[in-house]
């Protein structure tokens, strides 16, 4: 009797033991399926939010191939974020594309709705990576000046601001991310543009901003200018956190999360802009379809948060061997804003930048300085890449007295000035 007893409360401890656990193992699986659930609705979401736009019939034109570079084509009012007291302009107009093609491009022109002699000196805005699908065009954001330091205080002067878009964003064709002369006519010719809008008078006199890939363009804007726009007075050129040293920049950045997410826009840019860069080639097979899938949404929140599970599925990196190699490093090479600028020349670098490092940055800097081309260094210890052009950086600030030096005349620095670094 007492063994049966012992048998039975043995029986029914492993049935409740078993129970326990069954009903354990289904907790486990609900919570699982449910938390799995929620990270697909919550990718879905972000997918669904981060579409790119198409971009209206604006960015539609019929562009003649005998088209003028700077050539007005179409204007419009445009008041979305522009400051109480401005007046505003989107514009539509050619520029010259990366095999001396005729190109189309957008901009938006801002200025003080005051009374200022004339002609007003002119700040030209190279904006920073948005993204490469046509999607992305900052005059098509709702935030167009979001990240555009010093605005709207640079309109106080009575200066007026030309903020390129580049080409292939907002109008069609491939965007020549990083590919140097496209995007530095399409900010030359934006200046020309703007020049032709009515009862706006502008000067000779023109200064340009640039950060991340805008600053990548401006100092190649310094370099095309002379040949390229001899009618454009270029007084200086301001750099932020410039893409410099491509090729040595990604062979450093490539394994970081950003770094991976900007390799995508990288390599399916130059894949089309370059017949011979080959994306197949380059990339892993299966991170191919996620940087095509990256690449196809903008650098936006909403853009970055759809990204942010291909950019992890890829792995610690998107390429077959370590980047750069073959056509594309050549190609890479050849983008690298290391020839003479006449202009005087500031670049402003953060020492917390993790894009672009400021050792990679100071090693451009050095070489130009051997080279014989004469930079204003500035280093900004706590800063990073995109803190650098925020409110509370000393870098807007800079960027106006900078400039209001350079409108004025004062003598520029005859030598290379690195401090900061």
């Amino acid at each position: 009797m007492l063994g049966d007893r012992m048998q039975g409360s043995d029986a029914n401890k492993s049935g409740a033991e078993a129970s326990g656990t069954g009903r354990f193992f289904r907790l486990w699986t609900v919570f699982f399926y449910t938390v799995l659930g929620a990270i697909v609705l919550a990718y879905a979401i972000s997918w669904w939010l981060a579409r790119t736009s198409p971009p209206g019939p604006f960015y539609e034109f019929e562009l003649s191939p005998d088209a003028r570079p700077g050539q007005l084509l179409r204007v419009e009012t445009h008041r979305h974020g522009v400051p109480d007291g401005a007046v505003g302009w989107r514009i539509l107009y050619a520029t010259t594309g990366t095999v001396g093609e005729v190109r189309l491009a957008s901009a938006l022109v801002v200025a003080s709705a005051g009374e200022y002699p004339a002609p007003r000196p002119v700040v030209a805005w190279a904006h920073g990576t948005t993204g490469i699908a046509r999607g992305c065009a900052p005059s098509m954001m709702s935030g167009p000046f979001d990240l555009a330091p010093a605005f709207p205080q640079v309109l106080d002067p009575g200066w007026v601001w030309v903020a390129a878009d580049y080409t292939g964003l907002g109008t069609s064709g491939p965007h020549p991310y990083l590919v140097g002369p496209p995007q530095a006519h399409a900010v030359l010719d934006a200046v020309r543009a703007a020049g032709e809008i009515d009862r706006l008078e502008l000067a000779d006199r023109t200064v340009v901003w640039g950060h991340s890939q805008g600053g990548h363009a401006a100092l190649w804007a310094g370099i095309v200018a002379p040949a390229y726009a001899p009618d454009i007075e270029l007084a200086g050129i301001a750099a932020v956190a410039p893409p410099t040293d491509l090729p040595r920049l990604l062979s450093v950045v490539h394994r970081r999360f950003m770094g991976r997410m900007l390799s995508a826009y990288l390599v399916e840019a130059y894949a089309a802009v370059y017949r011979e860069v080959d994306v197949e080639a380059r990339l892993r097979s299966f991170t191919r379809p996620l940087a095509r899938d990256i690449a196809g949404r903008c650098l936006d929140r909403a853009g970055m948060l759809a990204s942010a599970l291909p950019t992890l599925l890829a792995g610690p990196t998107l390429f077959r061997e370590p980047p750069p190699n073959g056509a594309f490093a050549a190609r890479l090479a050849e983008n690298i804003p290391d020839k003479p600028i006449e202009a005087p020349v500031l670049i402003a670098q953060g020492s917390r930048d993790t894009t672009v490092t400021p050792g990679v940055q100071g090693g451009f800097v050095s070489n130009r300085c051997l080279a014989g081309q004469v930079v204003d260094y500035r280093g900004f210890a706590d800063q990073g890449h995109l803190s650098i052009v925020e409110d509370d950086s000393p870098v807007p600030d800079l960027l106006l007295r900078w400039t209001r030096a350079r409108f004025a005349g004062e003598p520029a620095p005859v030598r290379c000035l690195i401090s900061g670094r």
